[in-house]
């Protein structure tokens, strides 16, 4: 299996214990491990892969928190960093009934956002691996530096890079900041996860179909559209097709996304494909969205639980709700 570095942030989600009051009226709150490209590491070592969180977290009691998180959740630090110059960042959740969420951050700045491009080892690389990364690294020129300096090594090295756009708008100054520091980074991925207002956002497209049809242009191989309670649609440029979700009640959707780019990213790493191979595997429908029903599987079932990290499943427990995944 080859495997996974997810690069990115780290952070303490602060979630409600009641669902239903905006962010203002909530009074208690439960400390969960957070930040979607640790939730994706996570998610890619609960289901038995081999996966590396690559970031920076504070010198404090919420960073040592998190490494110890990872570390029990089976995920390799040894690309974690540490810094005494800034604190772990927060963010505070509300819940909708649905599950659905509103975000606040605390991060001005905060460790994640000053991890440096010279940080960034070409050593790590040398392995054949997929490389995923965020927006959130974006926001700030330190960390937009590293995540650049990421994807050009993995793509020189013939990785497989997997890109979750996975916009924060309140981290940005203006909207339009966050589509154009997240547009010169399209042309590196072979796939790129993408909700359907991001994706409209993003391509400036008035119709999913235009807006994944102008990803595949820039040399973008697969396009995932994850669509909630519908499951999600794909294009690649021989065939597009839909998977439908598996019903459940939703408590939490924090992480469900990332839970899905887990799903994905372990199925594509058990298949061990280069960047020809991945577009070779492509061709086959069949393959292709069996392992988007384990994807979609694994996104659903986190969705029953509060918190990410916590709400993650093993792959036992995905093949027995999706009825298999035609993965290894």
């Amino acid at each position: 299996m080859k495997r996974l570095i997810s690069f990115g942030e780290a952070l303490i989600d602060f979630v409600p214990t009641v669902n239903g009051q905006p962010l203002h009226e909530v009074t208690e709150f439960r400390r969960v491990a957070g930040g979607a490209p640790a939730n994706v590491a996570a998610a890619v070592a609960r289901l038995g892969g081999e996966s590396y969180f690559a970031g920076k977290i504070g010198d404090d009691a919420f960073g040592r928190f998190l490494a110890g998180v990872l570390k029990e959740n089976n995920v390799h630090t040894d690309y974690l960093l540490y810094t005494r110059e800034a604190k772990t960042a927060l963010a505070f959740v509300s819940l909708r009934e649905d599950g659905e969420r509103d975000f606040m951050f605390y991060r001005e700045p905060s460790a994640d956002m000053l991890f440096e491009a010279d940080e960034m080892e070409p050593a790590w690389f040398q392995d054949p691996g997929i490389f995923h990364f965020c927006s959130v690294t974006l926001s700030y020129p330190v960390s937009a530096a590293a995540t650049r300096r990421g994807a050009e090594l993995a793509y020189q090295k013939n990785w497989l890079l997997s890109f979750d756009p996975n916009l924060r708008f309140p981290l940005w100054n203006r909207p339009q900041d966050a589509r154009e520091a997240v547009l010169p980074l399209l042309p590196f991925a072979n796939l790129v996860k993408v909700a359907e207002d991001e994706l409209l956002f993003i391509t400036q497209a008035r119709e999913e179909a235009r807006g994944a049809r102008s990803l595949l242009d820039l040399g973008v191989d697969l396009v995932v559209v994850t669509r909630g309670r519908e499951g999600c649609h794909y294009y690649t440029k021989q065939h597009t097709g839909q998977v439908p979700a598996v019903p459940v009640t939703a408590v939490d959707a924090t992480g469900a996304g990332d839970a899905f780019d887990g799903g994905l990213l372990y199925q594509l790493a058990a298949r061990e494909l280069d960047r020809p191979g991945f577009r070779r595997f492509l061709q086959d429908t069949e393959a292709l969205e069996a392992v988007l029903r384990f994807a979609n599987g694994c996104g659903a079932i986190t969705t029953t639980g509060r918190g990410a990290i916590p709400a993650l499943p093993t792959r036992e427990v995905v093949e027995g709700f999706v009825g298999g995944a035609g993965g290894n």
